[in-house]
Formats: C-alpha cells, structure tokens, sequence
C-alpha cells in the first residue's frame, strides 16, 4: 500500500481518530532535508483528527556548537553530565530547533506552541558522581498540553525541564517522550531517529513483544548502538508504562512516518505491550480480504483457486491471522468427522510477513483445534511447500489412500498431483 493511498488511511481512522500520537524527533532529522516532509505527514495526521505532541532532542546540534566554540562538551544527549557551559549550548541549540519546527508546522498551516509542561528536578549524586544541571522528569503538566491539544494546536517540547525555582535543566528527549505518552495517555509513541530502527545482530528488528525486548537489554544480546540502546531502553520503558505501540523509524525516508502508521508492514521497528497478533475465526466481510491475500499463492500455483461461494459456504472452516486487525494470514481446518481425520488447507502468508514464525503459529493454532474435536490424524496437501511442512510442522509424507473417500475423490479430480502429508494426533 502507498501511504498516500486514501483507502489505505481510512481503515485507520475510526481507531486513530481523537487519539493522541507522541512523536520524538532526534535534533538531526530536525535540519534533515526531509523534515519538511515530515511535518507534511504530521499535517496529515492531524487533518484526521489525531491529536500529536512533538517532542525534539538536540544532542547533534550542541555538538557542532560545542565544535564551533572550541569547549568540551560533557553531556550530549540529556543522560551524562550537565555543566553550565553544556546547557547553555542546549538552550542555544533547542530554542532554534524549536523555532525551526515551529516555522515548519505554520507552512503547513498549523497552530503549534513551544511548552515549558516538563517540570524536573535534579538528576542528582549517582554512584558518587553528581550529574550537576542533568535533569530528571518529576511530572507532565497535563492540564497545559490537554488545554492546547483540545484546541487544535500541536505543543512542540524540547529536551529542557524546568523546576518551582525557575531553574532549567538539560532532560533525555527519549525519556521526555515517555513521560508525556504516559501522562496523556497516548496510543502511539513514535521515535524518528537517524537509523531505519533497532538492529539485532546486523538484522533489523521489525517487530517484538516487550517481554522479548527486555531479554535482549538484560542479556545484552545486541549490540545496540548509544542512540539505539536509548530508543530500545525507553521503548520497554513505554509499553510497560501502558503505551500499546512505540515504533522507531528513520526519518530520511519519504512519507516514512504515514507509512509506519497507515500499513500493516511499517518501515522501521514495533514494540508492542500486548499480544497484538491474534488468529481469530473468518467473518463474512473477510471474504474479499482472504482472496486477496492469497491472491499470488494462487498465481504460483501454491494454492488452488477459491471462489467467494466456495469460501462462504465452508466459512466456519477458515481462519484470519491479523496484525493490528489487519489479515496477513490465513488457513483452514476442513474436518471429516466419520473418519477422525481434519485437513490442514488453505495456509498461507503474506510475503511482507515471512520469515516471523506465522507459519509454524497457524499449524500449531489447525493441530490444537483438532485435537480439540478429538481428531485423529490431521492431513495436508502440497505441490511445493511439503518440505515445509515436514520441518516445522512435523509432518510425514504420507499416500492419496490416507485421504478421506470425499476428498480423495477431490485429489483424483485435480490432477495436480500434491503430496500427501500426514500428521498422527496424541
């Protein structure tokens, strides 16, 4: 789907529509020349009706002011050390950060404010070092952002927090992201970063439960990189705090932030807190979307053709695997109940979802309901994916005499030779 494809969006909105989107931009995508698109997106977003909060970082911009004056700075990205030279090349650098995105958001037409809604205090002494002008997040001022959002503005914050005394400390953007999600409650975190989002072992990890993530952080299995370890760190962070999704994406890709919101395949990272995949019985309005979806495997030759009426009429037969309640897969339990035997038919994935183990879920999900109804022996039919079935599902080859007289009849009638496999049900 192209992200700007209008019926692509509008199964979206009813779900996104009053909801409110946190996005964390890092300071340089800010002066990226993709920006611009960027907030084209965020203007998007807002003309349906989805409220967004823009949190930025700066840790590049104070680098290069750190360059240009010659002074070391001791802290960059809001998490070390915070002398009073190093804020005051945070304040330099974040206030024209957030005057550039406030010049952006008007070309587009939209109302925006900077904030001063994080309120912070003291990082403080850790392990003997004192962390000076760092700050840590006390609280959101949700009332001051609420009044905004309710009125149709966008609040832009920086990576700065204030105290009762008037005082200004140097905050983490990820951790200031975090902390807004959770104080308005927001269904969506997302961090625009310079990578295409959290990489594994050379691999780019498309989606993960939190529970998974945080396996990787306490094990240290990855190698993630200081920005990346950030965005992973704070992502666990959200979804534990209650935020269902947080996506890390990169912010030099073209229409990159509609396409990880508007599409079932994303282009960066998703962490989710909860179990957002489900495999859930076929509706009637399924129909249409499950030969879609099968559309190329029918092409190939993988599966055989399926009319509406044929679908319709063995309904209760078939089942949806979504993401976010969008079909990427699906499969069929046909059963022959005189003769104890059910037929694993129909499997199939889409190819932006390969390789993540949804295969192996839905024969796992087709053999427990067998065993459900007491079946004997589950069977599947195969002209090119029986290897398949043999590794991950277990399965051995069997004969055209294994098949039930109905369905051998079926088989003979085809002429396309499958392969027969059987699977023995304990």
């Amino acid at each position: 789907m192209k992200p700007t494809d209008l019926r692509g969006i509008l199964q979206y909105i009813p779900r996104f529509r009053e909801k409110t989107f946190i996005i964390s931009v890092d300071g340089a995508i800010v002066t990226d020349e993709n920006f611009a698109n960027i907030l084209l997106d965020i203007a998007v977003l807002r003309s349906l009706n989805i409220r967004v909060v823009l949190v930025h970082g700066a840790a590049g911009q104070i680098k290069l002011l750190a360059d240009e004056q010659k002074i070391s700075a001791s802290n960059l990205d809001g998490s070390g050390i915070t002398d009073a030279a190093t804020l005051k090349l945070a304040l330099t650098a974040a206030n024209r950060l957030t005057h550039e995105i406030l010049e952006g958001l008007s070309a587009h037409d939209l109302r925006a404010a900077s904030t001063n809604a994080i309120i912070a205090h003291p990082l403080g002494i850790i392990q003997g070092v004192d962390h000076l002008l760092t700050g840590k997040v006390e609280r959101v001022d949700v009332e001051l952002l609420s009044s905004l959002l309710a009125q149709g503005v966008v609040p832009v914050i920086p990576p700065l927090g204030f105290d009762g005394d008037g005082k200004t400390y140097r905050v983490n953007s990820d951790h200031v992201a975090v902390a807004v999600a959770d104080a308005l409650k927001a269904v969506k975190l997302i961090y625009i970063t310079t990578t295409d989002g959290l990489v594994c072992q050379g691999k780019l990890i498309r989606q993960m439960i939190v529970g998974e993530l945080e396996a990787l952080l306490d094990k240290n299995k990855c190698d993630f990189t200081p920005a990346t370890f950030s965005k992973a760190k704070f992502a666990a962070e959200a979804c534990r705090a209650g935020i269902q999704r947080v996506h890390v994406i990169n912010g030099s890709v073209d229409e990159g932030l509609l396409a990880e919101v508007f599409s079932n395949e994303g282009i960066g990272t998703l962490i989710y807190a909860n179990e957002y995949q489900q495999i859930r019985l076929a509706k009637k309005k399924d129909i249409r979307a499950i030969q879609l979806l099968t559309q190329k495997g029918v092409q190939t030759d993988e599966l055989v053709k399926r009319t509406r009426t044929s679908i319709e009429k063995q309904l209760g037969d078939y089942y949806i695997f979504e993401i976010d309640k969008n079909p990427v897969a699906c499969v069929a339990l046909h059963v022959y109940p005189e003769q104890k035997k059910g037929e694993l038919a129909f499997l199939y994935v889409n190819a932006s979802h390969e390789n993540q183990g949804i295969g192996r879920k839905l024969i796992q999900f087709v053999e427990a309901k067998a065993k459900e109804l007491n079946l004997s022996e589950l069977l599947t039919l195969s002209t090119q994916a029986f290897t398949y079935f043999q590794s991950k599902g277990g399965f051995s080859e069997g004969t055209p005499d294994d098949l039930p007289p109905a369905r051998r009849e079926k088989y003979d009638q085809s002429g396309r030779n499958s392969k027969v496999l059987v699977k023995k049900l304990k």
